[in-house]
């Protein structure tokens, strides 16, 4: 149970009815994660305050479990009081011990007196352990760092924490934290930290998958139609590849190890080949074309009986 769940109301959050559906609250996180990443906002506290509300609103409602957990809270409530002049959350069964059945009035009486008796400080019953919540925070990288795995360090409540990213991260990955979250109380156990790492785009690098990149490298349409050896980019230098003659625009071919790098191996590079249609031609340059189009017998489009 997280006493923020009675604090919070994630639908309001995320702008969304309390019947919405999976699909409907995706929809209004992705819309509004979009509009409050820190990457489009830089230097916003305010907008970085509220994307973190988002993330954690999401992170509960996208759950079905959670969401049905976080929904029963809410409709069931609970006992506040005081404790050495904290707030204190009790649920309603720790009271009641789950039942007014056998014991009636004496169960229900006793359990009464074991509240107050916390509440009020009384002697009959220490305070019980109560682990802390679990914690979220944001971390954002760069597409190199990602693929680097670096340690980072964020803030939190006034502490800093280091965090260990993993090699080859993808965006949207969460690192758990054990222990790092908010301190318990009465010696119960700390909560959980968990960083959600964003990783920003590369302006000629894609990726799929966990380890595999993608690029998309334009050709001539002569040196789709002959073949040719050209050259392209990868992380670590360029390379040449071999276009076979024929090949079709949206082939793509695999360049072995050039992906990412991560514990596990290296992927590949995913290179997708798109024939360039130049916008302007030269005199010959449109008499050649005019040649070939004359001279090719076959219908490109027969298959589709036109």
């Amino acid at each position: 149970m997280r006493k923020e769940w009675l604090e919070k109301d994630y639908y309001a959050t995320l702008n969304v009815s309390k019947d919405a559906s999976h699909k409907e609250i995706k929809k209004a996180f992705r819309k509004l994660a979009r509009e409050f990443h820190p990457d489009n906002n830089p230097d916003d506290a305010v907008a970085e305050a509220r994307f973190k509300e988002i993330n954690e609103a999401y992170d509960t409602l996208s759950d079905e479990d959670e969401r049905k957990e976080y929904d029963h809270v809410r409709e069931m409530g609970y006992f506040v009081g005081d404790q050495g002049g904290h707030q204190q959350y009790v649920r309603v069964e720790d009271v009641f011990g789950g039942s007014t059945g056998e014991g009636g009035f004496q169960d229900l009486f006793g359990g009464l007196g074991d509240l107050f008796g916390q509440v009020q400080g009384g002697r009959r019953q220490q305070p019980r352990p109560m682990a802390g919540r679990d914690l979220q925070s944001d971390l954002s990288l760069t597409f190199h760092e990602a693929l680097a795995g670096p340690t980072k360090t964020i803030g939190l409540d006034g502490r800093t924490i280091k965090v260990k990213v993993p090699q080859g991260i993808a965006d949207g990955t969460k690192v758990r934290l054990k222990g790092k979250g908010e301190p318990g109380a009465n010696g119960g156990p700390a909560g959980d930290l968990f960083v959600r790492v964003h990783v920003a785009s590369h302006p000629v690098f894609g990726r799929t998958g966990k380890r595999d990149l993608t690029i998309n490298v334009p050709v001539t349409f002569a040196e789709a139609a002959l073949g040719a050896v050209i050259q392209i980019p990868t992380l670590d230098g360029d390379t040449k590849i071999r276009v076979p003659a024929g090949t079709q625009g949206g082939t793509t071919m695999k360049v072995s190890g050039k992906g990412v790098e991560t514990a596990n191996g290296s992927g590949d590079l995913l290179v997708t080949l798109t024939v360039n249609v130049p916008v302007e031609l030269s005199d010959k340059q449109r008499e050649l074309l005019e040649a070939l189009r004359d001279d090719a017998p076959e219908n490109p489009r027969e298959h589709l009986g036109v």
